[in-house]
């Protein structure tokens, strides 16, 4: 059995999960489906297209599932994809995707802030927190474990790599690596993310492995492309080397500038 307030506005073709509480005032379309465990505060609007997943809490006055603000979107019947157990806070807004073929996806275990933002056919991963007021553009990346401190604007089609941190205010319109900084505006390398890998428990040896693969990507006198080649050459092998080589080769707006 669910909890789904007399005053909520829930279409009888959503699909409901188990032990789903619906708080008074939410609105929820006809082609949604919310999986077991959730809970809705009240005012908030659940719109065609989203299917969300198990344990998640929406606060007050969010929009899932709102139309793509994009001028190439016609009324396409979009997905978006939410995993389990995100923390929605008040007045966020997460766009579909913008065409029938595409999605909008969040993954597991996501804090969003007051204000934030997401929009069309963004993909977020897991365990990433936006703080607040955070905007990302169309067509992002986000992946694991990134965090957003207050204000940041991400421009669209940028990919941020995982375990990095972008400081309060940046603006951002290239790509972040993984396991770093990005600081400053216009925004720069501010060195490896050494907390969120001491956090993941990576031994120091590896950490750094990571600091001098950035050295001579940040502090060479060459292009990506060299830096590349010498961090193959030059820094032992590992998940974590691997994990910066593939996200810089797979680079098509280039990566943020050194300071």
């Amino acid at each position: 059995m669910s909890n789904i307030s007399e005053k909520a506005v829930v279409s009888p073709k959503a699909k409901i999960g188990r032990n789903v509480t619906i708080y008074p005032f939410v609105y929820i379309d006809d082609d949604v489906e919310i999986g077991d465990d959730c809970v809705i505060y009240p005012y908030v609007s659940i719109m065609n297209g989203t299917r969300m997943g198990c344990k998640n809490r929406v606060f007050q006055n969010t929009v899932l599932g709102a139309e793509p603000q994009d001028f190439n979107y016609n009324g396409d019947a979009s997905k978006l994809i939410i995993g389990n157990e995100n923390i929605f806070r008040e007045n966020v807004v997460i766009n579909r995707a913008t065409f029938a073929d595409g999605q909008t996806v969040i993954g597991d275990r996501n804090f969003f802030m007051e204000g934030v933002h997401i929009s069309h056919d963004t993909k977020v991963k897991n365990y990433c927190t936006f703080g607040y007021g955070t905007k990302v553009a169309g067509d992002c990346e986000i992946s694991n474990g990134v965090i957003f401190s207050s204000g940041v604007i991400v421009n669209p089609n940028v990919r941020v790599g995982g375990g990095s941190m972008v400081t309060s205010g940046v603006r951002i319109s290239k790509d972040v690596p993984p396991f770093i900084v990005a600081t400053h505006n216009p925004v720069k390398y501010g060195g490896i993310n050494r907390n969120m890998l001491e956090g993941f428990g990576t031994p120091e040896n590896i950490i750094g492995h990571v600091a001098n693969a950035y050295r001579l990507v940040y502090h060479g006198q060459t292009s990506l492309f060299d830096a590349i080649h010498q961090i193959k050459d030059q820094v032992p092998d590992g998940k974590e080397i691997r994990i910066i080589l593939e996200f810089l080769e797979g680079t098509k707006i280039g990566i943020i500038d050194k300071m």
